[in-house]
C-alpha cells in the first residue's frame, strides 16, 4: 500500500456509512450547524459531531464560524472525490430516508426565514434609523462604484482634499484628478497615501491637463459654481473624454445665500435644471439627466441635484 492511495481509501470508508451519506447530502445544498443537521437527521448531537468529524477528518466537510455558530458544508477538494460523490449521490437521490431528510431541512430553512421576517415586520417602521445608526449613511453610494468598469480611466475634476477619487479609485483602472490648488492636491496626496493608481494633476478645468478622448468618464463634485466660466469647464470635459464618456455633475440647485460668495468664494449661486441641460447640450453631451437628490437631515446647505450626460460622437 502506497501514501498515494490513503486519501481515496480514507474518503471510500468516510462513505461507508450511511448517515455520513445522508448528511453529506444535506451538506451539498447548504451550510448547516450541528444543531439543525440533529433537527434533520434526527440523531442526537455527541452522534451528529462524532460523525461530522469523521468526514472532517477524511476531507469530505469544511466549516466556518459565524459568530457563535459553526456551520458545516460539503467540500470536494480532488477529482477523484468529485467522481466519489458523483456516484454515491446518485445513489442516495430517491431513497426514502434521504427523503424524508429533505423535507425536514426545508422545515429547518422555513424556521431560518421565518427568524428574519419577523425582524423586518416588527422593525419596518425603524430600518432606515436602524440601519443608519448600525453602517452609516453612506455605504450604499460608496457601494455602487463597483458598478464601474475595472479598465475605466476616471478623471475627477476639481478633485480637491480626493475624497471623490478615494471612492474610485479600487474600482476603476486610473484616476486622474486635477485641481488648481496645490494645497488641496497635496491634503488629497496625504488621504490617498499608498494608493499606486490615482495621478494627480494641477490645473484649471477650463484649460485641463489631460489628453484629448482619454478618460472614460469624468466627475465634478460641487465645483461648478467656483468656475469663472462653467461652460468652458464642460467644454474641456467634452474633450477629455473618449466618444460615448460619461459626465457626472453634483451641484447646488439656485439659493440665495449670498453670503456663500465672501465666505466660500462661490461665483454662482446654483443652477437651475434648464441651465445645467443647457450648459451641456452647448458643450457637446447628449442624454443629459438631471434630478434632485434628497437632502440629508443634517445638512444645513442648499439642495443638491446631479446630472448625467454622454459625450456625443464627434
Amino acid at each position: 500500500m502506497t501514501v498515494a492511495t490513503l486519501p481515496l481509501l480514507d474518503s471510500l470508508s468516510a462513505l461507508a456509512d450511511p448517515t455520513r451519506c445522508r448528511m453529506l447530502l444535506l451538506l451539498g445544498g447548504h451550510e448547516l450547524t450541528v444543531s439543525e443537521l440533529c433537527n434533520v437527521i434526527q440523531l442526537p448531537q455527541s452522534t451528529v459531531s462524532r460523525q461530522l468529524k469523521t468526514l472532517a477528518d477524511a476531507g469530505w466537510v469544511t466549516s466556518r464560524r459565524d459568530g457563535t455558530s459553526r456551520y458545516y458544508s460539503l467540500m470536494l477538494a480532488s477529482d477523484d472525490m468529485r467522481t466519489l460523490w458523483k456516484l454515491t449521490s446518485a445513489q442516495l437521490e430517491g431513497k426514502s430516508a434521504a427523503a424524508q431528510d429533505l423535507r425536514r431541512l426545508e422545515r429547518v430553512l422555513t424556521e431560518r426565514r421565518a427568524a428574519s421576517e419577523h425582524f423586518f415586520a416588527s422593525s419596518s417602521g425603524q430600518w432606515d434609523k436602524l440601519r443608519e445608526e448600525l453602517f452609516g449613511a453612506d455605504f450604499a453610494f460608496r457601494s455602487l462604484a463597483g458598478l464601474l468598469d475595472d479598465e475605466w480611466t476616471v478623471a475627477d475634476l476639481g478633485c480637491g482634499t480626493g475624497a471623490m477619487a478615494a471612492i474610485l479609485a479600487p474600482h476603476v483602472k486610473q484616476v486622474i484628478g486635477v485641481d488648481a490648488s496645490e494645497e488641496m492636491l497635496d491634503a488629497a496626496r496625504e488621504r490617498n497615501e499608498g494608493v499606486t493608481n490615482i495621478e494627480w494633476r494641477k490645473g484649471t478645468l477650463e484649460t485641463l491637463p489631460v489628453f484629448p478622448d482619454s478618460a472614460d468618464a469624468a466627475t465634478l463634485m460641487l465645483v461648478l459654481h467656483h468656475l469663472p466660466s462653467p461652460a468652458q469647464a464642460l467644454s474641456e470635459a467634452a474633450r477629455i473624454l473618449k466618444p460615448g464618456g460619461r459626465v457626472l455633475i453634483v451641484d447646488m440647485a439656485p439659493h440665495e445665500k449670498e453670503e456663500y460668495r465672501q465666505q466660500m468664494g462661490h461665483v454662482w449661486l446654483g443652477f437651475s435644471e434648464e441651465q445645467i441641460k443647457k450648459l451641456l447640450t452647448t458643450a457637446g453631451f447628449t442624454h443629459v439627466k438631471v434630478h434632485a437628490l434628497p437632502p440629508a437631515t443634517t445638512a444645513k446647505g442648499p439642495a443638491l441635484f446631479a446630472a448625467t450626460a454622454r459625450r456625443g460622437e464627434k
